[in-house]
């Protein structure tokens, strides 16, 4: 239990105490104690009271760091040991690193700032509860030495420097951590080699290169109740995605047991992402989860030589989430409060970095540790920058992606960090894993590729930071992939990094975003891929026209529904074990579906909330249903899957209305629980309007009102009925989306898979055209939304220029148009007025 703090320094003492007590520091005492320490006091103080959690301790200062270096005579040799530093020959870097940390070492602690460290200590087991009359019974000369052995509260013992944390550097990692620290003489121990470690070779590098002068930055050791998270779990969150920089997302890493693991990249986490705008309204917007590996987990040493040790975790274990969904949200309610904070504070936007760990004796969730996030923060929001590739190759490994750029070279398979020596500027690194000793060689690969590591280790941490691409947790890339052979590192292709064989032609556009025009006409953009979203709002416009469930399904899910409702009645034994291996993590097989597709749509929807986003229902072909796992099972053959058994037909159909339920769940899931009520649902091939009412009809059954909550329901304008009847069509559905692809098939009359007849297939044709302005002009007599969904308007600019001379109120149009489309229209609208 923890009792009341000891008494307050207070004014001009603070600046010449060598110890201060997190509640007795804020944010503004980085001078004093260190980017780290002051922030964990700045949260005691201002965060307690909202309900966000901190393990209590103390700081030693800057001024503490300070009189040792002093009364020791420490700098005027350090000095002398540095005069001939250079830090790109790493044989140097490495002796006057090992040559400065021994001097500190070597150099016993003044007497007073012993006695102060170890008097603190004594008082932070006495708040936790360590027996204090106990000792008090011997005489004094006996009571120190009571105290000394029997005084053993479990504590952190962290470094931080002054300079450490600063919105545009990242000293975090370069000094040093001691975990399960006992007794005074321990603790002491552990406080000496967090002064020597501010002389790390990565510490000396960073702060060369960064122009920091070595005796302007000091060092603060932290002292903290350990939270007993080897018996929990532990992890890493942001408030920001860190690879898009999209403000509204945090992440949250999960693993079991201490945290360095996460932090070290010696473990692939869970993951787990939440949309705070509606975390704020009391949603519960968990828009993805991510099952990690989770190999093994580090805990206490008990009754070993070391502190801590690392163990394998059991395989049901690593099977399941570490952390509850109540969990994640908690945290990520903590990642706004504490973001916002600190936003307010420093006066500008300010997502955080933050560590978390879940005390397994008492089952208490703590904030052990945040500081600003420092790169995605220093990026300008003005500038679009865009890596594509412009051929293929075979894929070598694939990852978790970091960042969005590409970068290739030579590579080189380095396991041990005793050999960096032999890597090359412009190499792309292959390891194991990285942690802070690998960085002066980090900074000159042209990508960074690891075995190991999730979205919140060191090596994505760095690489982030330098701009490099790198992709993590590849499993096995140092067997694979062989020292000199080409490789290309393409981070561009949503989460998923790929290592390409072979030097893959790429190009790099940059987009200039100020002063963008508005335009009256809305323009939407076509968005199919999740993994995406985050990166593409930041692409100026009003919004999504069309996300379509199918990129989901085939993508995320493989497996089709019915295989999924009626999974143990699957015939084909090997379908059976693929999609048994495929949802282990489910029971209940459906759920799977619900799960996956809600999480696809809810990214898509919280991307881009609160403006519109237009999702279609599931629009495959039988043909195309059947390529999914299982699916052959539940599909008919038909002669032409074009205009067969698609669309609405199937979503009333006895055969297939409970695999649309599940679709329904899921989309009531992302507005009623996410809260994201921005997502429109738009029904697909509607041959008729009672065709319409039969599929609301079959969403009212699953909780889908027209009306309710503010549910509209869009249909696809895509079958001459559609437009014939466009009055109808009217008073079932709340809008239209033109979806010109299938317009201009029916409307002509041919087969756009067909070879024979492509040539003829023109939306800018005149009868094509002639339908679009006639549903136009019905859609606006009867005061509903009129929009096009479909390729022409991202392929003929003229075409878009029709459109507007209609008075379409929205066009929706692939991400690489949206900008070119947007000034070629303001441009029209211009000339019209």
């Amino acid at each position: 239990m923890v009792t009341s703090a000891p008494q307050s320094a207070s004014g001009s003492s603070k600046t010449e105490s060598l110890i201060l007590w997190f509640e007795d520091v804020g944010i503004a005492d980085v001078p004093l104690v260190g980017g780290k320490n002051a922030s964990l006091g700045e949260m005691i103080q201002q965060l307690s009271a909202k309900g966000v959690t901190v393990p209590t301790g103390f700081a030693t200062t800057a001024y503490a760091y300070r009189y040792f270096v002093k009364q020791a005579g420490l700098e005027s040799k350090l000095r002398q040991l540095f005069s001939d530093l250079d830090v790109e020959n790493l044989k140097n870097l490495r002796d006057r690193g090992k040559q400065a940390r021994a001097l500190v070492l070597n150099t016993p602690f003044p007497k007073e700032l012993e006695v102060a460290i170890a008097t603190a200590y004594f008082k932070l087991c006495e708040r936790y509860g360590a027996d204090t009359e106990f000792c008090e019974r011997f005489d004094p000369e006996y009571r120190q030495a009571c105290k000394e052995y029997s005084y053993d509260t479990d504590v952190a013992v962290r470094s931080s420097a002054t300079a450490e944390d600063l919105p545009d550097a990242s000293f975090a990692g370069q000094q040093e951590t001691y975990l399960n620290v006992h007794g005074a003489k321990s603790v002491l121990e552990a406080c000496h080699r967090c002064f020597a470690s501010i002389f790390t070779d990565r510490a000396i590098s960073y702060r060369t290169i960064k122009g920091f002068d070595h005796f302007d930055v000091a060092l603060s050791v932290g002292v903290q109740k350990m939270v007993r998270s080897d018996l929990a779990s532990s992890g890493v969150m942001f408030s920001i995605d860190t690879e898009t920089g999209f403000k509204d997302a945090a992440l949250i890493t999960a693993a079991y047991g201490l945290g360095e693991n996460v932090v070290q990249g010696a473990v692939n986490p869970d993951e787990y992402f939440v949309f705070k705008p509606t975390l704020k309204q009391g949603f519960r917007p968990i828009l993805e989860k991510r099952l990690g590996s989770k190999e093994i987990k580090m805990i206490y040493d008990v009754g070993g030589g070391k502190l801590t040790k690392n163990v394998p975790v059991a395989e049901p274990e690593r099977l399941k989430f570490a952390i509850t969904d109540d969990e994640v949200l908690t945290l990520a309610k903590w990642a706004a409060i504490i973001e916002d904070h600190y936003s307010e504070v420093r006066g500008q936007y300010t997502p955080m970095d933050i560590e978390w760990a879940k005390d397994g004796q008492t089952g208490e969730m703590f904030i052990v540790q945040a500081r600003p996030e420092t790169v995605q923060s220093q990026k300008s929001g003005n500038i679009l920058k865009h890596y594509r590739l412009q051929g293929t190759s075979d894929i070598r490994v694939t990852g978790r992606a970091v960042g969005e750029a590409i970068g290739q070279g030579l590579a080189r398979v380095i396991r041990d960090v005793q050999q960096i020596d032999e890597f090359e500027a412009g190499d792309v690194l292959i390891t194991n894993k990285t942690d802070p000793d690998w960085e002066p060689i980090m900074k000159k690969a042209s990508a960074i590729v690891t075995n190991q590591g999730g979205r919140t280790c060191h090596a994505a941490i760095i690489a982030r930071e330098m701009g490099i691409p790198a992709i993590v947790g590849c499993g096995n890339a140092t067997g694979v992939l062989k020292t000199g052979e080409e490789v290309t590192v393409s981070c561009s292709e949503g989460e998923e990094g790929k290592v390409y064989a072979g030097l893959v032609p790429f190009e790099i556009e940059e987009t200039v975003l100020d002063n963008l025009p508005t335009t009256q006409t809305k323009i939407l953009m076509n968005v199919g891929n999740p993994e995406e979203a985050f990166g593409l709002s930041a692409i100026p416009c009003d919004g999504v026209g069309l996300a379509r469930f199918e990129f989901i399904i085939a993508n995320h899910i493989k497996a089709h529904p019915l295989a999924l409702l009626h999974f143990d009645e699957l015939e084909d034994a090997a379908v059976k074990r693929e999609i048994a291996t495929l949802t282990a993590e489910y029971e209940d097989k459906p759920q799977f579906f619900v799960d996956k597709l809600a999480y696809g749509i809810g990214t898509i929807a919280a991307a881009f909330y609160p403006k519109p986003v237009v999702v279609r229902m599931s629009d495959f072909k039988s043909n195309e249903y059947a390529n999914l796992l299982g699916g052959r099972q539940f599909e008919p053959h038909e002669e032409n899957p074009m205009i067969g058994w698609r669309g609405a037909s199937r979503y009333y159909d006895p055969n297939y209305a409970a695999a649309y339920g599940l679709e329904c769940k899921a989309l009531k899931r992302v507005r009623d629980e996410m809260g994201l009520t921005n997502v429109i649902p738009m029904i697909p091939f509607c041959r008729t309007p009672e065709e319409g009412r039969k599929v609301l009809a079959e969403m009212e059954k699953h909780g889908l009102k027209r009306g309710e909550n503010g549910l509209e329901v869009y249909v696809m304008c895509e079958i001459p009925s559609n437009v014939i009847l466009a009055d109808e069509y009217s008073k079932v559905f709340d809008g239209f989306s033109i979806g010109s692809n299938d317009l201009t098939q029916l409307t002509l009359g041919l087969d756009r898979d067909s070879g024979l007849v492509a040539h003829i297939f023109d939306e800018r044709n005149e009868g094509v055209k002639t339908m679009v302005r006639m549903v136009i002009e019905r859609a606006k007599a009867n005061n509903r939304k009129i929009g096009i969904c479909g390729q022409a308007p991202s392929d003929y600019p003229e075409f878009a220029r029709f459109l507007v001379e209609q008075g379409i109120d929205s066009i929706s149009l692939n991400p690489d148009s949206v900008l070119k489309t947007i000034l070629d229209i303001a441009e029209f609208e211009s000339s019209r007025s």
